[in-house]
C-alpha cells in the first residue's frame, strides 16, 4: 500500500523496501563474484602492463629481464602468446607459450591433483606393545603393502601399556625393523614419536 505524507514526500511501502534489498544484494554479490575471477586470473599479451618482465622463452630457455613491450615483440615473432607465470614476482615472470595449451594443461593438473587428494587415504596400523612375535609383525606388513600399493598413506603405531613405557626403544626398533621391510615400495613420511602412550610414524608410496 502505498501513500505520501503530509508534506508531499513519497513513502515506500514494506515490500518496496524489501525488494530494494533484494537487488542491492544482487548486485552486490555480483560485484563480489567479478572480483574473485580478477583475482584468479592469468594475465595474458595486452594484459600484462608493467613495464618489464622476467621472460621464459618458448623452448624453457631463461631470457632474462627485458621490457614487457621486447618480450611481446618474441612473442609474436613465433606466433605465441606471452603469460604471465608468477604475478607477485619481482619483476613479475612470464613464459612464451600457446594461450590455449597452457590453460588446457593447468587445468587436467588441477582435476588430477584433486583426484589424487580425494583418492588418498590415511590407512591405521596398530601393534600391541613392543614384544611383537615375528610372524604377527609379517602379517602386518603385509597388510601394509596392501595399503601403499593402492596409493594409501598408512599410519604405523606401537601401544604400550602399563610398564611398557620403559620400553619405547625396543618400539622405536620394531618400528625401524618393519621400515626395511617395506623400504622398496613406501617411504617414511613422519618419522617414529611419542603421541600419549603410543609411538608412531608415518608411510607413502615411494
Amino acid at each position: 500500500m502505498k501513500a505520501n505524507c503530509l508534506f508531499g514526500c513519497y513513502v515506500l511501502t514494506v515490500e518496496e523496501i524489501l525488494g530494494l534489498a533484494n537487488n542491492f544484494f544482487k548486485l552486490f554479490k555480483g560485484d563480489l563474484v567479478i572480483a574473485t575471477k580478477e583475482n584468479n586470473f592469468t594475465r595474458v599479451n595486452d594484459e600484462i602492463r608493467v613495464s618489464e618482465v622476467r621472460l621464459i622463452g618458448a623452448d624453457g630457455e631463461q631470457v632474462g629481464v627485458v621490457e614487457t613491450s621486447k618480450a611481446m615483440e618474441i612473442a609474436d615473432e613465433v606466433e605465441l602468446d606471452l603469460v604471465e607465470i608468477a604475478p607477485d614476482a619481482k619483476p613479475p615472470v612470464c613464459r612464451i607459450v600457446d594461450y590455449g595449451k597452457f590453460r588446457y594443461d593447468k587445468e587436467k593438473k588441477a582435476k588430477e591433483a584433486r583426484k589424487r587428494q580425494k583418492n588418498v587415504q590415511m590407512k591405521g596400523i596398530r601393534i600391541a606393545g613392543a614384544n611383537i612375535s615375528d610372524h604377527d609383525l609379517e602379517y602386518r606388513v603385509s597388510h601394509i603393502r596392501e595399503f601403499i600399493e593402492k596409493g594409501n598413506r598408512v599410519k604405523v603405531s606401537v601401544r604400550f601399556r602399563g610398564r611398557q613405557m620403559a620400553y619405547q626403544e625396543k618400539g622405536r626398533e620394531v618400528l625401524g625393523n618393519l621400515i626395511k621391510k617395506i623400504e622398496d615400495i613406501a617411504v617414511v613420511d613422519q618419522e617414529p614419536r611419542m603421541e600419549g602412550r603410543e609411538m608412531s610414524l608415518i608411510l607413502r608410496p615411494a
